[in-house]
Protein backbone atom coordinates (compact mmCIF):
# COMPACT_ATOMS: atom_id res chain seq x y z
CA UNK A 1 0.00 0.00 0.00
CA UNK A 2 1.27 3.22 -0.91
CA UNK A 3 1.85 6.15 2.26
CA UNK A 4 2.93 9.40 1.19
CA UNK A 5 3.17 11.48 4.80
CA UNK A 6 5.46 14.12 3.36
CA UNK A 7 5.68 14.95 -0.05
CA UNK A 8 9.21 16.58 -0.41
CA UNK A 9 12.19 14.77 0.62
CA UNK A 10 14.58 16.46 -0.61
CA UNK A 11 16.22 12.97 -1.99
CA UNK A 12 16.14 14.17 -5.81
CA UNK A 13 17.60 17.46 -5.21
CA UNK A 14 20.99 16.05 -6.82
CA UNK A 15 18.91 14.98 -9.73
CA UNK A 16 18.17 11.52 -9.26
CA UNK A 17 15.09 10.34 -8.41
CA UNK A 18 14.62 6.59 -7.04
CA UNK A 19 13.34 2.96 -8.80
CA UNK A 20 11.26 0.63 -7.33
CA UNK A 21 14.56 -1.35 -7.12
CA UNK A 22 15.83 1.39 -4.94
CA UNK A 23 18.22 1.57 -7.52
CA UNK A 24 18.77 5.69 -7.82
CA UNK A 25 19.00 7.08 -11.77
CA UNK A 26 19.42 10.80 -13.64
CA UNK A 27 16.17 12.59 -13.65
CA UNK A 28 17.21 12.54 -17.50
CA UNK A 29 17.79 8.79 -17.70
CA UNK A 30 15.56 7.08 -20.37
CA UNK A 31 13.45 4.86 -17.91
CA UNK A 32 12.61 7.70 -16.13
CA UNK A 33 11.72 9.70 -19.61
CA UNK A 34 9.08 6.83 -20.42
CA UNK A 35 7.40 6.37 -16.96
CA UNK A 36 7.19 10.63 -16.81
CA UNK A 37 5.85 10.68 -19.98
CA UNK A 38 3.32 7.62 -19.04
CA UNK A 39 2.12 10.38 -16.36
CA UNK A 40 2.02 13.33 -18.38
CA UNK A 41 -0.28 11.11 -21.07
CA UNK A 42 -2.70 9.82 -17.62
CA UNK A 43 -2.80 13.69 -17.14
CA UNK A 44 -3.87 14.38 -20.15
CA UNK A 45 -6.38 11.62 -20.30
CA UNK A 46 -8.08 13.31 -17.08
CA UNK A 47 -7.67 17.11 -18.49
CA UNK A 48 -9.89 15.37 -21.49
CA UNK A 49 -12.39 14.55 -18.92
CA UNK A 50 -12.99 17.65 -17.98
CA UNK A 51 -15.03 18.07 -21.25
CA UNK A 52 -17.06 14.91 -21.19
CA UNK A 53 -20.94 15.33 -21.21
CA UNK A 54 -22.93 13.50 -19.32
CA UNK A 55 -24.06 11.25 -22.19
CA UNK A 56 -20.16 10.48 -22.85
CA UNK A 57 -20.74 8.74 -19.44
CA UNK A 58 -19.15 4.83 -21.17
CA UNK A 59 -16.32 6.78 -22.27
CA UNK A 60 -15.39 8.15 -19.34
CA UNK A 61 -15.54 5.31 -16.96
CA UNK A 62 -13.44 3.60 -19.43
CA UNK A 63 -10.88 6.56 -19.39
CA UNK A 64 -10.95 6.09 -15.20
CA UNK A 65 -9.87 2.34 -15.96
CA UNK A 66 -7.34 3.36 -18.36
CA UNK A 67 -6.19 6.30 -15.86
CA UNK A 68 -5.21 3.59 -13.24
CA UNK A 69 -3.60 1.24 -15.02
CA UNK A 70 -1.50 3.89 -16.39
CA UNK A 71 -0.27 4.25 -13.25
CA UNK A 72 0.11 0.10 -13.46
CA UNK A 73 2.64 0.86 -16.10
CA UNK A 74 4.17 3.55 -14.48
CA UNK A 75 5.03 0.99 -11.47
CA UNK A 76 5.93 -1.39 -14.28
CA UNK A 77 8.45 0.94 -15.63
CA UNK A 78 9.56 2.09 -12.41
CA UNK A 79 10.58 -1.16 -11.27
CA UNK A 80 13.00 -2.55 -13.66
CA UNK A 81 13.24 -6.63 -14.34
CA UNK A 82 16.88 -7.04 -13.39
CA UNK A 83 16.30 -10.55 -13.43
CA UNK A 84 17.34 -10.39 -9.66
CA UNK A 85 14.34 -11.34 -6.55
CA UNK A 86 12.69 -8.24 -4.81
CA UNK A 87 11.70 -8.24 -1.76
CA UNK A 88 8.11 -7.60 -2.93
CA UNK A 89 6.18 -8.93 -5.90
CA UNK A 90 6.35 -6.10 -8.52
CA UNK A 91 3.10 -4.82 -10.38
CA UNK A 92 3.14 -5.55 -14.00
CA UNK A 93 0.80 -4.96 -17.11
CA UNK A 94 -0.66 -7.91 -17.84
CA UNK A 95 -2.56 -9.49 -21.17
CA UNK A 96 -5.98 -9.32 -19.46
CA UNK A 97 -5.78 -5.59 -19.54
CA UNK A 98 -4.99 -5.47 -22.91
CA UNK A 99 -7.64 -7.10 -23.98
CA UNK A 100 -9.94 -4.96 -21.83
CA UNK A 101 -8.75 -2.06 -23.77
CA UNK A 102 -9.19 -4.01 -27.34
CA UNK A 103 -12.92 -4.84 -26.10
CA UNK A 104 -13.71 -1.01 -25.45
CA UNK A 105 -12.10 -0.16 -29.06
CA UNK A 106 -14.24 -2.43 -30.71
CA UNK A 107 -17.05 -1.71 -28.62
CA UNK A 108 -16.54 2.18 -29.34
CA UNK A 109 -15.86 1.88 -32.78
CA UNK A 110 -19.16 -0.63 -34.04
CA UNK A 111 -20.79 3.02 -33.75
CA UNK A 112 -18.01 4.66 -36.46
CA UNK A 113 -18.34 4.56 -40.30
CA UNK A 114 -15.42 4.38 -41.59
CA UNK A 115 -12.81 6.91 -42.48
CA UNK A 116 -11.76 8.51 -45.84
CA UNK A 117 -9.20 10.85 -44.81
CA UNK A 118 -7.16 11.39 -41.46
CA UNK A 119 -8.71 13.06 -38.77
CA UNK A 120 -6.99 16.62 -37.51
CA UNK A 121 -7.42 17.43 -33.89
CA UNK A 122 -10.37 18.79 -33.24
CA UNK A 123 -14.06 19.02 -33.34
CA UNK A 124 -15.65 19.14 -29.45
CA UNK A 125 -13.28 20.15 -26.77
CA UNK A 126 -13.19 16.52 -25.51
CA UNK A 127 -12.10 15.25 -28.86
CA UNK A 128 -9.04 17.44 -29.31
CA UNK A 129 -7.97 16.99 -25.89
CA UNK A 130 -8.56 13.67 -26.49
CA UNK A 131 -5.79 13.77 -29.48
CA UNK A 132 -3.42 15.61 -27.23
CA UNK A 133 -3.44 12.37 -25.10
CA UNK A 134 -3.17 9.78 -27.80
CA UNK A 135 -0.11 11.85 -28.98
CA UNK A 136 1.90 11.73 -25.16
CA UNK A 137 0.87 8.27 -25.16
CA UNK A 138 2.70 7.48 -28.55
CA UNK A 139 5.62 9.88 -27.41
CA UNK A 140 5.45 7.45 -24.61
CA UNK A 141 5.33 4.60 -26.43
CA UNK A 142 8.21 5.42 -28.73
CA UNK A 143 10.39 6.57 -25.22
CA UNK A 144 9.44 2.38 -23.89
CA UNK A 145 10.48 1.03 -27.93
CA UNK A 146 14.08 2.93 -27.54
CA UNK A 147 14.94 1.48 -24.05
CA UNK A 148 14.31 -1.62 -25.15
CA UNK A 149 16.97 -1.13 -27.45
CA UNK A 150 19.30 -0.75 -24.47
CA UNK A 151 21.15 -3.35 -23.27
CA UNK A 152 20.56 -4.41 -20.01
CA UNK A 153 16.68 -2.58 -20.04
CA UNK A 154 13.60 -5.15 -20.05
CA UNK A 155 10.20 -3.22 -21.31
CA UNK A 156 7.90 -6.66 -21.48
CA UNK A 157 5.70 -7.44 -24.28
CA UNK A 158 2.72 -6.92 -22.52
CA UNK A 159 3.51 -3.00 -21.75
CA UNK A 160 4.18 -2.59 -24.88
CA UNK A 161 0.98 -3.55 -26.25
CA UNK A 162 -0.43 -1.72 -23.68
CA UNK A 163 0.22 1.63 -24.56
CA UNK A 164 -0.26 0.96 -27.96
CA UNK A 165 -3.75 0.21 -27.54
CA UNK A 166 -4.34 3.29 -25.26
CA UNK A 167 -2.97 5.41 -28.20
CA UNK A 168 -5.31 3.77 -30.41
CA UNK A 169 -8.44 4.15 -28.02
CA UNK A 170 -7.85 7.87 -27.68
CA UNK A 171 -8.22 7.72 -31.09
CA UNK A 172 -11.38 5.99 -31.52
CA UNK A 173 -12.54 7.57 -27.98
CA UNK A 174 -12.13 10.80 -29.70
CA UNK A 175 -14.11 9.79 -32.52
CA UNK A 176 -17.08 8.14 -30.59
CA UNK A 177 -17.33 11.88 -28.59
CA UNK A 178 -17.15 14.06 -31.70
CA UNK A 179 -20.92 12.30 -32.29
CA UNK A 180 -19.34 8.99 -33.80
CA UNK A 181 -17.57 10.73 -35.89
CA UNK A 182 -19.80 13.56 -37.39
CA UNK A 183 -18.09 16.34 -35.34
CA UNK A 184 -14.62 14.89 -37.15
CA UNK A 185 -12.33 17.40 -38.79
CA UNK A 186 -10.16 15.79 -41.85
CA UNK A 187 -7.17 16.13 -43.46
CA UNK A 188 -8.00 17.50 -46.66
CA UNK A 189 -4.74 16.64 -48.23
CA UNK A 190 -3.26 19.88 -50.10
CA UNK A 191 -6.12 22.19 -49.42
CA UNK A 192 -4.37 25.41 -48.91
CA UNK A 193 -1.26 25.44 -51.40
Amino acid sequence: MVKLNKIYTRTGDDGTTGLGTRDRRLKCDLRVAAFGTVDEANACIGMARLHLADAERPVDEMLARIQNDLFDLGADLATPDTGEALEYEPLRIVQSQVDRLEADIDKLNARLSPLRSFVLPGGKPAAAALHLARTVSRRAERLMVELRTIEGEVVSEAALRYINRVSDFLFVASRAVNDNGALDVLWVPGQNR
